[in-house]
């Protein structure tokens, strides 16, 4: 929300947090006005489509047998004999079944001759069975390979490693999250009106949309999907992607037949926006967005996550004392670690940095469990890792001309963890902030390249996070 200067002054030379988000770049055609300081990202993205693994061939030659109870040992030896198989086991408790190992012959023929046979009830092949994983429908989710790395290629390039993932598909066995849990995504804004995005969105019921008016008496008229404090108002579209990105990971719509699937496919999306078209912000705005969300919490909405893609500008007593009331409130405050490629624990990136108990710092990995080359990192600091090579998620169609796209950073990291501590709501509503951090970082997978880089050795495991 703007301030006059008075307040500025009052509240002393506010900090310029240079805020970008360990992601963006440069539009061509715009200039940055501000004299803030000014961070990027890599973003890229591919028409590439990437094909499905093929099913694997089928080349097993073993057999289940169940025999009549009229069929005497002698018997199905004499059968075994004739046909050359090779009894592989019995089944005590299961009466008369038998597995068998046909080694030589046209299987199928073989296949023939048992079940011909008098002494024979039955013959199956010995079926493969997998786990029960639930797949969105989502056209577009392949290219997700921080939700599900089969070892695809990651843009187009280089393929990634089979299982270096969150854990997705076996989570959303256990839960694809709920519209009672609430995540504010504290960044550019959102486009609400995404095809992946518009289902998930948080709205105010209290505020009657478009009239004018300040409703439901909060300071904010017409505030239906969040608040822009950029603009002092109730409208938070996303003007530059970077805050349709991150939302994209933590909860486009899934199994909807559009587009990918988020973390989340059922959760609520509130927009808080106080970063500009050029991916700059100040203090006192994301003082305001902060505010806006304590605010709600004590209204009643369950806003249990705070998704941070942002940094820089330095210490700011101020905003460790506004998260700190995040934190008093029961949200969690997921913030990225930085794309400087440096040791937080040395020098100190903002808003991860706080010493909070609430804030949880992201680093990005690869494909491949590999620390990101722009990533920091810090072993007393840092607390885990999540994808944030290639991501691929949703974008502003106005803005891009594409709702869809690759961007790369801590910033695409930062949501994924978000994304997951919203997951383990809808499981476990009742967890603390204290206990859903803990339990966030207790479950990750241990990566080789972490040792010594975060707080955990780890990267984010939500399937394990879900486990009692």
């Amino acid at each position: 929300m703007k301030r006059t200067p008075a307040f500025h002054i009052a509240i002393g030379m506010v900090v310029v947090l240079g805020a970008s988000f360990a992601g963006t770049v440069q539009r061509s055609g715009k200039s940055w006005v501000k004299k803030s300081p000014r961070y990027t990202c890599n973003r890229t993205f591919s028409t590439q489509t990437v094909s499905k693994t093929p099913a694997a061939d089928d080349a097993d030659r073993t057999l289940i047998v169940k025999y009549r109870k009229s069929a005497t040992k002698l018997s199905i030896q004499g059968l075994l004999t004739r046909l050359h198989l090779r009894e592989e086991a019995t089944y005590p408790n299961l009466p008369r079944f038998s597995f068998q190992q046909v080694e030589t012959g046209d299987l199928e023929s073989v296949i023939a001759e048992l079940k011909a046979d008098p002494n024979v009830e039955y013959v199956e092949r010995n079926l493969k069975f997998q786990k029960d994983d639930t797949q969105p429908n989502d056209p577009e989710f392949l290219r997700q390979w921080g939700h599900s790395n089969s070892g695809q290629p990651v843009n187009g390039g280089r393929t990634g490693t089979a299982g270096v993932d969150i854990g997705a598909l076996a989570a959303w066995d256990t839960t694809t999250g709920s519209e009672n849990v609430v995540v504010g995504v504290i960044d550019t804004g959102i486009d609400y009106n995404h095809e992946d995005l518009a289902d998930n969105m948080w709205v105010n019921d209290r505020e009657i949309p478009n009239n004018g008016i300040d409703d439901d008496k909060n300071g904010v008229v017409d505030d239906s999907y969040g608040f822009n404090a950029v603009k002092n108002s109730g409208n938070p579209m996303d003007d530059q992607g970077h805050g349709t990105h991150c939302a994209g990971i933590i909860g486009a719509k899934g199994d909807n037949g559009a587009g990918i699937a988020g973390v989340n496919w059922n959760v609520r999306l509130m927009a808080l926006k106080f970063l500009d078209e050029n991916g700059s912000g100040r203090l006192n705005d994301a003082l305001e967005c902060i505010n806006y969300a304590v605010a709600m919490k004590k209204r009643g909405v369950n806003l249990r996550v705070l998704s941070n893609s942002w940094g820089g500008g330095g210490y700011s007593r101020a905003l460790e004392d506004a998260i700190k009331s995040a934190n008093d409130n029961d949200m969690l405050f997921v913030a990225a670690a930085g794309n400087d490629a440096g040791d937080n624990d040395r020098y100190p990136h903002y808003p991860s940095s706080y010493d909070v108990p609430n804030v949880v710092s992201v680093a990005a990995l690869n494909a491949n469990d590999g620390l990101a080359s722009f990533s920091c990192y810090g072993k007393k600091s840092v607390h885990l890792a999540a994808p944030g090579v290639d991501v691929y998620s949703t974008v502003p169609t106005a803005e891009f001309g594409t709702g869809y796209m690759h961007f790369s950073g801590t910033s695409m990291a930062t949501p994924y963890v978000a994304g997951a501590a919203a997951l383990v709501l809808a499981k476990f509503p009742k967890l603390t902030t204290k206990e859903l951090k803990g339990r966030l970082l207790d479950s990750t997978v241990p990566v080789a390249e972490l040792k010594g880089k975060t707080t955990t050795g780890g990267r984010l495991n939500v399937a394990q996070a879900l486990v009692k």
